[in-house]
């Protein structure tokens, strides 16, 4: 078999090379600039801002026109997103407070609270490739995971992981769980410092509560950050309901938001969920191996690479995250020929992509359900 031996010593051959000018190409690009930050962050709000005031106007000449502004809105929270993202990795501007003040501005527009979001993504970097360790927003299933579920949960599964069931999982995502997680721990944590403070009424409140052992933050440090979040952004509903209406705002805000994360969770999903793409188990898992083989190049429309903050060019982005969005396109076009192993996914193959929702374990890739059929009717006849 000349040829798959072949092409596995090019690939062999290409990670060698990356980890040999990794970090040449990582010092050239990772300089981050204040001003093209800055710049991106209040074009974004600004507009976002100029949207919602126009789609309110709109009201008044045709409730069409505010429909037609609701998806503008939405891609603009996207890149809102995308941008939080990058201030999660201090990536976008050139100090730590400037990303840390400006990330949680653009984690209250998105709805999420973003630093314990940037947390937990910066998990998924460490691992990126490992899916021992990270399984990706819809946790993707091993074959013999799968093989294991009735019909009724194998199609359940099928239909979550569908495009048509992203805008409910964006709605989840951005205005449901970050919500709903944290009122709940709240109330867990007061539960807890009641009933202690009735058994041990001696004992202080803050003693108390660092004997409480959370469920849905690490440290008291993401529990800060969510509450201020969440104060925040509930504090800006009801300033939107009082200067709109609340059945206007809600309605706009539900469903762009819904959309904006239905986009983004499509966006990530395919970026590492596509035919063959690479998944090792831990023991033979290793960092460039997940950059290059485990992460597709998402080739998209120059106005929508804007809109997604250059995110498609996610193989150098996993090879650093340090490399600003503003300087992703030139650091792939330098080292091109570094990125010949990396996968290729257009517009066109995405809705093929999001089909790859199975790890098989034993081949080291991700296939689709489909696939899997085929090995079991060939294992069938064998």
């Amino acid at each position: 078999m000349p040829a798959p031996a072949g092409g596995l010593v090019s690939k062999v051959s290409s990670i060698r090379r990356i980890k040999e000018q990794k970090r040449i190409l990582i010092s050239e690009h990772s300089r981050s600039d204040n001003f093209k930050g800055l710049c991106q962050v209040l074009t974004t709000i600004g507009a976002l801002a100029l949207l919602w005031w126009l789609a309110v106007l709109g009201l008044r000449i045709s409730g069409w026109l505010t429909v037609a502004i609701v998806p503008l809105i939405s891609l603009f929270t996207l890149r809102v997103f995308a941008l939080m993202h990058e201030c999660g990795h201090g990536s976008l501007l050139r100090t730590p407070g400037l990303n840390r003040g400006f990330g949680f501005v653009l984690g209250v527009v998105a709805g999420m609270p973003q630093y314990v979001w940037s947390q937990n993504h910066s998990y998924h970097h460490a691992h990126n490739g490992n899916w021992d360790a990270y399984r990706g927003p819809y946790t993707t299933l091993s074959v013999d995971e799968y093989a294991a579920l009735s019909r009724l949960q194998q199609r359940l599964y099928r239909v979550k992981c569908s495009i048509a069931c992203a805008p409910i999982a964006g709605f989840i995502y951005l205005i449901f769980n970050p919500r709903y997680t944290w009122m709940k721990g709240s109330l867990g944590l007061l539960r807890h410092v009641t009933t202690a403070k009735l058994a041990q009424p001696r004992q202080s409140v803050r003693a108390h509560a660092a004997s409480y052992v959370p469920r849905y933050w690490k440290s008291w440090k993401e529990y800060r950050h969510m509450s201020f979040n969440n104060i925040v952004l509930l504090s800006v509903w009801v300033a939107m309901c009082w200067l709109m209406g609340t059945a206007l705002f809600f309605s706009i805000y539900l469903i762009s938001l819904s959309l904006a994360g239905a986009a983004g969770i499509v966006l990530f999903t395919v970026q590492h969920n596509f035919r063959h793409s690479h998944a090792s188990d831990a023991p033979r898992w290793d960092y460039d191996v997940g950059a290059i083989q485990g992460t597709s190049f998402l080739v998209l429309p120059p106005w929508l690479n804007w809109f997604t903050a250059n995110i498609g060019y996610h193989h150098v982005h996993h090879l650093s995250s340090r490399i600003p969005n503003y300087r992703l396109i030139r650091c792939h076009d330098q080292y091109r020929d570094l990125f010949t192993d990396v996968t290729r996914v257009d517009l066109l193959q995405v809705s093929s992509a999001l089909k790859c929702i199975l790890w098989d374990t034993r081949a080291q890739q991700i296939i689709s359900v489909a696939e899997y059929r085929q090995q079991l009717l060939q294992a069938g006849c064998a």
